[in-house]
């Protein structure tokens, strides 16, 4: 049941990824971005998959899960500063 549980975590978790991702990209902007939020959450999620190396659980469905975890909220970072870079233009560019 612990395993259970720890994957309807990580998958309800990483079900709002996705639809992060997708708003960080159409808006195409940083605005109201946390990048310290953003690597918090990272750090946690490698928390969470360390724990399972260091229990000898490497090879469990959960790791998945947190690697697919990781994988979107490096995705939503790499957004970040992409969408920084286009608010420094935009805003060279209103000047």
């Amino acid at each position: 049941m612990v395993t259970f549980f720890e994957i309807m975590m990580l998958v309800l978790f990483g079900f709002s990824w996705p639809f992060n991702i997708v708003k960080s990209y159409r808006s195409r902007t940083a605005k109201g971005k946390s990048l310290a939020f953003e690597l918090i959450v990272i750090a946690g999620y490698l928390c969470g998959l360390a724990g399972k190396i260091a229990g000898g659980n490497f090879f469990t469905l959960p790791v998945i899960f947190y690697i697919a975890d990781i994988v979107m909220v490096s995705v939503d970072v790499c957004l970040y500063f992409r969408n920084t870079r286009l608010d420094k233009a935009a805003d060279a560019a209103a000047v």
